[in-house]
Parts: structure tokens; sequence; C-alpha cells
């Protein structure tokens, strides 16, 4: 675990201070660099820095109580009026679970007591204790009798907080909060090095509340949607120690945040995982199974014509740099918000499958006319007319992909049907955590579109639209376009070579390899399956549309098994249901 984790977190800002803090880009205009009394400029919203606690290596001799091991020093910089609030937690090891600070040997399991001066703890060998007050150029106020000395808790609990600010203006100092560290160790306990931390969140507004750990169930992999106003459910997937497993795509809906993949610790100062990524089941799961919890990230604006690419740093999964190189955008057309990663390629992807139905949150139909799409040839009117399809537009979303009068076979009938999605976000709250099934819908896969759709009416079915043909135009938002996907030099292409494929398709070990890639975070593709009349291989394929036809009746996609990417035809044919990711650029 890295000693400095600065995260924009559901939205919130939250600072962990675990040794020395500095600033991170992420709040780049605030410009102090050291650590107590400082000017500042004033800030985008709160921040914090300061020292913080680190283990210490005095030694602790049994039935002693030492009143000073340590001392956290924090100081706040706010702007924002509707105040914040800093939390404190325990833990140890690097680890979160019921324990607080404590030191043990031998293997033994402690709890925390309560540190006294005299005698033994009431049920540990092991007690810890902090005591704050406030030295604040503006009032804090100390929660929770932290005032004087109390056991540091298990969970995100209050320290202090303001209920209001104001523009400091660019000569405030900001708001100190200054903890000191106690500890006793019993008669009963070995001489023990202290080996335990505090770390400290900072949120706002003060109203918020931080997100906390949650104990998984044995034998289970565990998803939490890591947000109170988040909506969905999941269930206990079944895990084997050490067992090869494929993870879950989430069943989590977060309006105003995109979804940028799994965590294994809640505030994303462990490891990032992609929604179907495969992973090795810890060697413990069947006795303390996995938590894993969603990433939100909070919209940053509007995805249409967004110029931001560059800002972004390359996403890499060493690094994790999620702040810099992980943004989320909102479609105004109907308020969907995307998750968007600048990938290895260079280029920014949305990293959650596309989501246009034929209506907006407020229940009206969409009009996806020349000014908000990537180059329509029509704008669509929610209107379709079997008799006469060359001067209507099909926007038959229905709740049921194996109900909807889909386009079973390639026609001219088909041809102008410039959106056909099966509204599939809207099934996911059937899918509750009693019954969940990777099997059924869950909202990442996303909605289906067959290629006349996908193109926004302009892939059509026949010899004027084969191997020569690139769609002009698409159902993404304007500024923003389907990849192409002939051969190595196509989107698609140019991807798979930077993550380490070779531009074509592939199987067998190298297959297996290249799948995992792409479902790992933060390149986040999914086994969504299509449509042919009815929905086949969820949690077993995926399938994404390019712009390029690859024959009158196929187009090139994106499509991958387990054990095998196909960077060729779609052998599904134009009138197909698949997936759609848009790419920034034209």
């Amino acid at each position: 675990m890295k000693n400095n984790i600065i995260a924009t977190l559901g939205g919130l800002a939250i600072i962990s201070v675990i040794s020395t803090l500095s600033l991170s880009t992420a709040f780049a205009t605030d410009t102090n660099t050291s650590q107590d009394n400082v000017t500042v400029s004033v800030p985008v919203s709160c921040t914090m820095n300061g020292t913080g606690m680190t283990s210490h290596n005095a030694n602790i001799p049994n039935g002693t109580y030492q009143a000073d091991i340590g001392t956290t020093t924090l100081k706040t910089f706010c702007n924002d009026n509707q105040g914040f609030a800093i939390y404190a937690i325990g833990y140890t090891n690097e680890e979160y679970g019921n324990t607080t600070l404590i030191g043990a040997t031998g293997g033994q399991t402690i709890v925390t007591g309560t540190a006294t001066t005299t005698g033994s703890p009431d049920v540990s060998n092991w007690a810890v204790k902090l005591a704050t007050d406030s030295t604040a150029t503006y009032p804090l106020t100390l929660d929770n009798s932290f005032g004087s000395y109390s056991n540091v808790p298990s969970s995100y609990t209050k320290v202090a907080h303001r209920d209001s600010g104001t523009d400091l203006g660019s000569s405030a100092t900001g708001a100190s909060l200054t903890t000191t560290y106690a500890a006793y160790i019993s008669k009963t306990q070995q001489a023990d090095t202290y080996n335990g931390k505090v770390k400290f969140t900072l949120v706002h507004p003060a109203s918020e509340e931080p997100l906390q750990p949650q104990p998984a169930t044995a034998g289970c992999i565990n998803y939490f949607a890591n947000a109170s106003s988040a909506i969905g459910e999941m269930g206990c997937q079944s895990a084997t120690n050490n067992a090869s497993t494929t993870l879950w795509a989430s069943n989590f809906k977060r309006d105003g945040y995109g979804f940028a993949g799994w965590n294994d610790k809640f505030d994303y100062s462990g490891n990032y995982y992609g929604p179907n990524e495969t992973i090795t089941a810890p060697s413990d799961v069947q006795t303390n199974g996995l938590s894993l919890y969603a990433v939100w990230i909070k919209s940053a604006g509007a995805i249409k014509n967004w110029n931001g690419c560059s800002s972004l740093t390359k996403a890499d999964q060493a690094t994790n740099i999620l702040s810099q190189s992980i943004t989320a955008l909102t479609d105004e057309r109907d308020n969907n918000t995307y998750a968007v990663a600048k990938l290895v390629d260079g280029k920014c992807w949305m990293i959650e499958n596309l989501r246009l139905a034929d209506k907006d949150s407020s229940n009206n139909d969409i009009n996806l006319s020349s000014t908000n799409t990537h180059n329509p040839s029509l704008p669509i009117t929610n209107v379709y007319d079997a008799t006469n399809p060359t001067t209507s537009n099909h926007l038959s979303a229905t709740t049921d992909p194996t109900t909807t009068a889909w386009c079973t076979a390639n026609s001219s009938a088909c041809d102008d049907q410039s959106m056909l999605a099966t509204n599939n976000t809207t099934l996911f709250t059937n899918n509750t955590a009693s019954n969940y099934s990777a099997s059924r819908n869950v909202y990442s896969y996303g909605n289906y579109y067959n290629w006349y759709s996908a193109t926004g009416g302009h892939g059509k079915y026949g010899s004027s639209y084969d191997s020569s043909y690139t769609a002009p135009g698409d159902i993404c938002p304007a500024g923003w376009h389907l990849p192409t996907g002939k051969g190595a030099t196509g989107d698609f292409g140019v991807l798979d070579i930077a993550l380490g494929g070779t531009g074509a398709s592939q199987s067998g070990d190298a297959g297996k390899a290249m799948s995992l890639i792409y479902r790992s975070y933060p390149n986040n593709f999914v086994y969504s399956g299509y449509v042919n009349a009815s929905v086949y291989y969820r949690n077993t394929y995926g399938g994404y549309w390019s712009s390029s036809a690859y024959s009158s009746s196929d187009a090139y996609a994106l499509g991958f098994y387990s054990s095998s990417v196909y960077l060729g035809t779609s052998s599904s044919g134009k009138y197909y249901g698949w997936m759609a990711r848009c790419v920034a650029g034209n």
C-alpha cells in the first residue's frame, strides 16, 4: 500500500493520512507545499495535509502505559460553504477488519480494550487511545469525546467538523487538528513494538458520510455498492481458495457517477479490478470471504464535444493513477454518466457500455439530431412505419429483448433503424441479491444495438456497404465515434497492439491472455452477450461494434471468449445486437 493516498472518492475529497502528506495534482489550485502555518491560494473545495502518524519502533515493556507514542497534526483548507468533517479509523498490517490498533505475537487475535495507567485492560493485551485538540484559526467542533483519551475506532468515526465554510482568501492559515496517541500493554503480553496506524479522511460537505469497510461472507465474493445513493443488488459469488475466478459485472447504478471497476478496499487504497476480470481468489476466501467495492467517479461535466483527453495520463493497472487517468462525463441526451479513461493506446475511451435508449430520464423521446450525435443522417423521431421504412426511424426499445421486434435477418426493412435498443438497463432491478445471476442482465451490460442502430442509420445492408465502407455517423455523443475495426490500423487493432496483442485474432494461450487484458482494469470490457431474437452467452462472450463494414452482410467487431479474441468479422451479421463503446475524437 502506498504511503500517500489521494483520490476523488464518490465525489468527496478523500485524503488519507498515513505518513507525511503532500498535496496532489488533484488539488492543483492549492499551492500549499509545506505542513504548518502556511498561506494558500483559495482551494477549489476542501483539502487537508499535515504530518501523519506511522509505526513506531519504541519498545513498550509489559505492564506499562506510554502516554505519547505519536502525534498527527492535520491542517484543513476549505471554501465549501457546506462545511467539512474529519473522520478517523484505526488499522493494522495494512488491513481493515474488526481489530483496531493492536500489537500481537504468536498469531494471537486481539481486540481493542480500555487503556488505563494501572491494572490490566478490560478485554485485551493491547489497547490504544487518542486525544484530539483544536488549534484552529477558525472554529472546529470536536465529536465523540475525542477531546480526551478515547479508543481508536474500527470504522470511520467523526473526529471534528465545521458545519459551514467561507471563502478563506489567499492568506488563510486553515484549521489545525492535533491528535496524540497513547498505548497500554498488559502484564500478560510480552514487550512489543507498536504496529498500528490511524487513517484520517476529510469529507465535504459536512453532511456526507464516509464510506465504510464491509464484512464479507465466508466462501463468498461480496460486492458492495459503496454509496448510499447507488441502487441495485448483487448476491454471493461462491469462491474457492486460490481458484481462478471471473468477477461479476456491476449491477449497481448511481446517477451522476461513472463506474470505474472494483477495488478490494472501500477507500480505493487497494487493488483495482475490471468488472469481469479473472482473478485468483485469496487463499483465505473460504474462511474470510472477499469484499469488493464499486469505484465511483463523479461527473466532471458534459461528454458532448469534450476535449480533455490530453490532460489525462495513460491509465495503467500497475500504477493505479485513478485521479489522473480516469474521469466521468455525462451524456446530456439521457443524463447517463460514463467513466472515461485514457487507455494505453493514448486515446480516451468510454470504459462502460453505451446505455442510450429511446427515452430520457424524464421519459421524453430522445432526439438524436446532428447537433448532439456523431453526424447522423436523420434526427430520430421515435416513429417507425414498416410500410415506409426509408422515411422513418425505428426506436423500438422494450423491456425485454426476448419480445422485442428485433430484425432476425439482414433486409432493407432494417436499414433505417437508426437505433434499436432493448432498454437492457431497466432489467437490472429485477436481478436481486437473493436470486442474482450473471447470466441475466446486469446494469454494466448496457444496451444492445444492431449495426444499423449503432451507426445511426448510416450502416446498411447491401453491396454499397461492403468492405470499402466505413459508416460516417453513429449514436455516440458529438465529438465521439464508434471505433474503426479494419485490421491493425483500426481503433480496435491499435488498442490491441498497445495492450500486447498482435492486432489480429488470437486463440489458445495468447487468446486467453488477451481476453483477460480486455476484461481487466481499466479497460473494463465485459461478457454482455448478444441478441438474435433472444439473448445469448451473457457472462461468457463479449461483442462490440466498429463502424467498419466487412461485407454486405457483416461488420468488423471486437469479440472475445475466455480463451480467444476476434478482431475480424462479426459472424453474427449486421442485424445482431451487440454492445457499443465510444472513443473521443473524430
